[in-house]
């Protein structure tokens, strides 16, 4: 992805995160998922008073396109911090959100980028994220 495609994608986590409904971490998480063919989901952070429910922001950002029927993905920007302050720093994907990706994604191409600001970001592959990850793939015959 070039820097600009980045910088979009980037904007539109940070916009997302808007959403969260965190009002027991208050921790606002925004996330963006964009397909191969170019369509961008968004997805927030979904908190429960029971934890278990709770939904991560990339995980709503998958579900909403799978829901849609999408199943391409190249890309995901991550941001995330304490409500009312800077991003200080970087909202890596939790394990749970690293699996959902990998059934969907294919692991040396799809890139997790996690993000402070527009100009202050990480790209990864999510190969580096999860070695050795457990895929579609794994059950094949």
């Amino acid at each position: 992805m070039n820097k600009t495609a980045i910088e979009d994608l980037i904007e539109r986590a940070l916009q997302a995160r808007d959403f969260s409904y965190s009002p027991y971490s208050d921790y606002r998480v925004g996330a963006a998922l964009l397909t191969q063919e170019g369509s961008v989901y968004t997805g927030c952070n979904i908190e429960n008073a029971a934890y278990t429910p709770t939904n991560c922001a990339e995980r709503t950002a998958f579900f909403k396109a799978v829901s849609e029927g999408k199943r391409a993905f190249c890309a995901i920007a991550i941001a995330g911090g304490p409500a009312g302050a800077p991003i200080e720093q970087y909202a890596w994907p939790c394990g749970v959100c690293r699996q959902v990706m990998m059934e969907f994604c294919e692991p040396d191409a799809f890139e997790v980028i996690v993000a402070k600001s527009k100009n202050e970001y990480q790209v990864k592959k999510l190969s580096e994220l999860l070695p050795n990850g457990f895929g579609p793939a794994n059950l094949s015959v």
